[in-house]
């Protein structure tokens, strides 16, 4: 084995998930845009949290709450550094990308948007980068507008000046395609957004652990993440926002924490992060993150993502001679996702017939069905590699889909 071969094999022992099998045969796991695996790192960080200190935080002077707190602000520390924020102040947790976005959209929006105003995302958009927006617009009178793409699956930025006009008050994009990949020029257009004087967020579901996310350099004003895709547990992520703009706007949600004072003739609103934190939150989650950013930092991640392209480079190359196989989607710049179809088979065949081989892959819109209409397709395949994942698993994917195209075309 090579050196890399053996460094991809050693991360791959963190994984147990890695080593289950489907039907008799060795899990080949490509649905990683969806969620990655856990290493064992981070499970044995959640179970220490909830046999050795589970207790509420903020609210006890018990050890076990103190010991939480400590832990749970700790995470915060961690995922402040992660993305450059200037302080841990900014990070606010939520339950994911879309619940973060949901917050600016209510909270930001509803504060700032007023009739006739425009809101702007692009084609390639999440409907959790969509629908937020679409929703808060129809309640302020304002309008979404849209950036295309090419045929390529590349944002067309020939008519970015013509739709981001004055009038365009906020704007909100992927820092790359959940379906296609696409990594997106966002520096660009945050630059061109301000210089309009409209707001950014960064929508980086898929970029957390494919990416430098570095919101200083990127200038942006908010930056959404979710945990799950990134080695962490399920319901945690977190929104990091400028602190004068976090600091001017309305709480999203009420309840226990988010307060200073309460009585029935008025309420005042606790400092920042906790206004926005209502309820017991999801301590666990939090500090799991915590730990997925500790294993990240632990591994050498430009060879891992190397790696990843890598793996891309070759699984196209490896499936461009398969009969009515065709590639949605063709950027310069992209995370490790192949989306495809082949022709004759619908998407979600192609998904159960994989399965049936040990491959797990995602079929379907993958929650972008504007993306798909202009396509002109009901959904692709889509494979999404994480740096544990090998070529011998490529070639057990393109071995799978050969068997297939024999068996029905």
């Amino acid at each position: 084995m090579t050196s890399n071969e053996l460094y991809i094999q050693k991360i791959r022992q963190d994984f147990p998930i890695l080593s289950h099998q489907v039907d008799g045969k060795p899990l080949v796991y490509f649905d990683n845009a969806a969620t990655s695996q856990k290493p064992q790192q981070v499970l044995d960080v959640l179970e220490n949290y909830y046999h050795k200190t589970n207790s509420n935080v903020h609210r006890g002077a018990h050890t076990l709450s103190m010991q939480a707190t400590a832990a749970f602000e700790d995470a915060r520390q961690k995922v402040a550094q992660f993305v450059h924020a200037n302080c841990p102040e900014e990070v606010v947790w939520t339950k994911g990308t879309t619940d973060g976005i949901n917050l600016v959209a209510s909270s930001w929006g509803r504060a700032n948007l007023k009739a006739g105003d425009k809101v702007m995302v692009t084609e390639l958009e999440h409907h959790s980068n969509i629908v937020p927006w679409q929703i808060i617009c129809e309640e302020k009178g304002a309008h979404l507008v849209v950036l295309p793409i090419t045929d390529e699956g590349v944002l067309d930025l020939s008519q970015l000046d013509a739709i981001l006009d004055d009038k365009v008050k906020f704007v909100s994009v992927g820092h790359a395609s959940n379906s296609l990949g696409t990594i997106n020029p966002v520096k660009k257009i945050i630059a061109k957004a301000h210089a309009m004087g409209a707001k950014v967020l960064i929508d980086g579901a898929q970029a957390a652990s494919h990416i430098d996310i570095d919101v200083q350099d990127l200038d942006c004003d908010f930056y959404a993440f979710s945990g799950h895709k990134m080695m962490a547990p399920t319901g945690i992520g977190a929104l990091w926002g400028r602190k004068e703009l976090l600091e001017a706007m309305p709480p999203y949600q009420g309840g226990g924490e988010m307060i200073e004072s309460v009585t029935f003739e008025k309420t005042t609103y606790n400092v920042l992060p906790y206004k926005f934190e209502a309820g017991t939150p999801n301590i666990a989650g939090a500090i799991g993150l915590g730990a997925a950013v500790d294993y990240l930092a632990s591994l050498d991640m430009p060879r891992l993502h190397e790696h990843e392209h890598n793996l891309l480079t070759y699984a196209i190359e490896q499936t461009a001679n398969i009969p009515g196989f065709h590639r949605y989607g063709h950027p310069d710049k992209s995370t490790a996702i192949l989306s495809f179809g082949i022709q004759g088979l619908h998407p979600s065949d192609i998904g159960t017939l994989l399965n049936q081989q040990g491959v797990a892959i995602r079929d379907g819109h993958h929650c972008t069905q504007p993306l798909m209409q202009r396509l002109g397709i009901p959904g692709t395949a889509r494979v999404s590699f994480s740096f544990y994942n090998t070529f011998e698993e490529v070639d057990a994917l393109v071995a799978a889909l050969k068997k297939i195209v024999k068996m029905f075309l």
